[in-house]
């Protein structure tokens, strides 16, 4: 099973997929509202809009794992990332990225190493996992990657569709 086909729900609650989107390439990233790391959500807003004509997207997914920086409600998340960033790209409900209430697309995508070749748990918000159009984890970036670095970047741009 791809991570494409898994069930999730929308932040609004309604039932969804990652298939959803269309034969796009994902960047799927755990994001918080109260952390260090938030701002990337301006990056990933720029990155969405950039590569959006050519078939990408981010899709975020909250996470209150980490420090608690992610307290709010469905309603308060979505606020703060209209108000705050400007996000257009999808946002899913919050979730559990480790643990035992792990949701089943992050026990998919944690299954992948990173550049140093390391799988397993979620090391912080804004982890980043990108996902080919048909539906396999290509790379795996951890937290302080920016969503400019040169590596990212050249990793969406080498992995949309064709």
């Amino acid at each position: 099973m791809s991570v494409r086909d898994i069930p999730v729900n929308t932040l609004a609650g309604q039932p969804s997929s990652l298939g959803d989107l269309g034969a796009r390439t994902l960047l799927i990233v755990n994001v918080a509202s109260k952390c260090g790391l938030t701002p990337q959500y301006a990056g990933l807003e720029e990155l969405h809009k950039r590569f959006a004509d050519q078939g990408f997207a981010v899709a975020g997914f909250p996470c209150n794992q980490f420090g608690e920086q992610e307290p709010g409600s469905a309603e308060e998340i979505a606020e703060f990332c209209s108000a705050t960033y400007g996000v257009s790209f999808p946002m899913f409900e919050k979730i559990d990225v480790n643990g035992p209430q792990q949701h089943p697309i992050y026990a998919e995508l944690t299954a992948t190493a990173d550049a140093n070749g390391e799988a397993g748990d979620i090391q912080w918000n804004f982890e980043k996992f990108l996902v080919g159009p048909d539906g396999s984890v290509i790379a795996r970036f951890r937290p302080m990657t920016a969503p400019d670095a040169p590596e990212l970047v050249e990793a969406i741009e080498a992995s949309l569709p064709r």
